[in-house]
């Protein structure tokens, strides 16, 4: 009965509350920035596909390459063969000539002296191809050597979100069924919860069991500390009426400050960085299921961290290549 009154209490304090134009504002510019970092992250992870992309293709070009300076040398090789096998018979010849007539001998020895110059033309272009197939093989030892080296780098950080799921996993072992679903995906970790673990209708405070789910997702990340950590929020498509809350607008709202009430929480944790947490909120226009049934919206209605590794080293090898 006391627990009722005080909440009765405080939904009054908060529904007689009012947010001023200016904090709202800077929640706005705060908002716009975020998003702006967040859609600068998505272009860095496609720039970072894309390049992967432009080295395979180059890689490809180089192999094609290689292959018809092989073509060439054999071909070289076997005119070579063939020009040393005709003089060989004009030599035969020139001798047997030699002892008939002096004029066939000075044709003989003008033939000769075309085939040695072309000879000595097919030997240095032989040279020539044999030097640009040895460079050719050499940068294509380099580039798988990098190639290498890139996709173990590629497959350690996918190692070390594995764990990081793992680790996630057994930590919140404890809110299974409860609207809390741990996974892994394009190289990410992703934590959503739904609001029924965290909030009540049209409310950004985060109640008792909502907040332990957090502090143990806080815990885990102080033992990562180089794991970028965005914290989205999301709501379904119902409008906001009236004073709900003490003010909220739009769902863009209510998504901003119920992100920005999980990204408080974990700065509690002084084992995470600071400037690896950005909030960020999605309102109603990010679902995962239709809005057309209750199921649905009660899916929509979540908070998502995603839990991204540094890809600075990845980045700086790809820029090399």
């Amino acid at each position: 009965m006391i627990k009722r009154i005080v909440l009765g209490m405080i939904m009054l304090t908060l529904l007689s509350s009012c947010v001023s134009k200016k904090i709202y504002n800077d929640l706005e510019n705060k908002y716009t920035d975020l998003k702006k970092e967040n859609r600068l992250i998505a272009d860095e992870n496609d720039e970072l596909h894309k390049a992967n992309a432009e080295f395979d293709s180059v890689n490809k070009a180089l192999m094609a390459e290689l292959d018809m300076v092989k073509a060439d040398r054999a071909k070289l090789q076997a005119d070579c063969t063939a020009t040393s096998n005709n003089l060989k018979a004009l030599q035969d010849s020139y001798a047997a000539l030699e002892r008939n007539s002096n004029d066939a001998l000075e044709n003989n020895m003008a033939k000769n002296r075309e085939l040695l110059t072309q000879l000595d033309s097919k030997e240095k272009s032989l040279a020539a191809e044999q030097d640009r197939l040895n460079k050719l093989n050499a940068e294509l030892a380099s580039n798988t050597k990098r190639l290498n080296e890139l996709e173990s780098m590629i497959a350690a950080k996918d190692a070390a979100m594995k764990k990081l799921k793992d680790t996630l996993s057994k930590a919140l072992n404890a809110f299974e069924g409860k609207g809390l679903t741990v996974e892994q995906k394009n190289g990410k970790v992703y934590v959503s919860m739904e609001n029924k673990l965290l909030f009540q209708t049209g409310s950004w405070a985060v109640g008792s069991e909502g907040r332990r789910a957090v502090v143990e997702v806080g815990k885990v990340l102080a033992q990562n500390p180089d794991i970028t950590v965005l914290i989205e929020g999301h709501t379904d498509n119902d409008k906001i009426l009236g004073n709900i809350g003490g003010g909220i607008e739009s769902n863009w709202d209510l998504s901003t400050k119920r992100a920005t009430a999980i990204v408080n929480i974990l700065a509690e944790n002084a084992g995470i960085k600071k400037q690896n947490l950005t909030a960020a909120g999605r309102g109603e226009f990010a679902p995962i299921l239709s809005n057309d049934s209750p199921e649905g919206k009660a899916k929509n209605r979540r908070i998502e961290i995603i839990l991204t590794p540094k890809l600075d080293e990845i980045s700086k090898m790809l820029n090399e290549f």
